[in-house]
This record gives C-alpha cells, structure tokens and sequence, in this order.
C-alpha cells in the first residue's frame, strides 16, 4: 500500500520548487542573450518561490522529497546566478568578481564534503540548516537581484560591490559556522 507521502510526492510546495528548477535554464538564457529586464522578472519569480514553497510546506507538513529538492533548487538557482553573472558578457555593466564566484563555490563544495566524510566515518547524520547557512542564501539572492537590476539600469554605480563584499563576509562566517 501507499504510504500518504507517496500520493502527494507533488504537493503545492514541491510544485513551486519544480518551478524554480524549470526557471534556472530560462533565467540564464535569458542573461547570456541580453534580455536583463526579463531575466531579472525571471530572477525574482524564482526568488519568491522559494519563499513560498517554504511557506506552504509549513502550512501542509514538508515532505521527504521536498526536504531534499528546496536545498537543491535554491543552490542550483544561486550558482547559476554567480556563474552567469560573472562571465564576460559585453552587454553588462556590472558583473560578480570571480573571487567571489570562487569563494562561494569553495564553501559550498567544503560543506558537502564534510557532510559527505561526517557520514561515511561515523555513520549517517543528519544537519540542519544553520541561521547562517539561511542569512547567507537570502544576501547572495539580494545580491543577485541588486546586480541584475544594476545591470539593467546600466548605470555605474558602487552599489553591487557593498553587495559583494556582504557575501564574501557571510560566507565566511557560515563557512566557518558548519565546520564548528
């Protein structure tokens, strides 16, 4: 017989986090061939998903599937951003240094190996989001979104660099915060 979750693997919650998946090609498509207006539309669609899913989920009960896609969309939907946004595109003004690009990529890769070491060598655990690990996802988000709005004002402006810098600093606190 099946189980209650396996009837409603796609609930509301898991729906809108299937979205924000779909999104991720359309956004940076959208980017590489210069559309920034809709890419930043696109942007911050994906954005509220992730609100919502979250938002949903505790109103419905969260499931298994769910547990493991929001995580796996919002990264994907993030490093997708840091990578587009840090190529040498000649139609933006404002692109992410890729020493950032790099250290927010480095964290996340020393994150999942040691996670990845943690449960090989002393068995399956189990680790929570930390406040950090959300506070760090939300900045790179505001991050993203203030440089694609840079971007498609085309105006010089020191704005998305106060933004770099607040993302190179959470990610260094919630790096350090997972290893502890």
């Amino acid at each position: 017989a099946a189980t209650h979750e396996d009837r409603t693997v796609l609930t509301p919650a898991n729906q809108l986090t299937l979205l924000r998946m779909l999104l991720i090609p359309v956004f940076a498509i959208l980017l590489v061939y210069g559309r920034i207006g809709g890419a930043l539309v696109v942007f911050v669609i994906a954005a509220v998903t992730d609100l919502l899913d979250g938002y949903v989920a505790r109103r419905t009960g969260p499931t298994t599937l769910g547990a493991w896609l929001d995580p796996a969309a919002d990264k994907l939907l993030l490093l997708t951003m840091f990578i587009v946004l840090t190529l040498p595109l000649p139609h933006l003004t404002h692109r992410i240094p890729l020493w950032l690009t790099v250290l927010v990529f480095s964290r996340d890769v020393g994150i999942v190996l040691t996670v990845s070491i943690v449960n090989l060598a002393l068995g399956p655990r189990t680790f929570y989001p930390s406040i950090w690990g959300k506070v760090a996802t939300a900045t790179f988000a505001v991050t993203g979104g203030v440089t694609l709005l840079a971007n498609y004002l085309a105006v010089p402006s020191a704005v998305p660099g106060l933004f770099f810098t607040a993302s190179a600093v959470i990610t260094v606190i919630s790096a350090l915060h997972y290893l502890l």
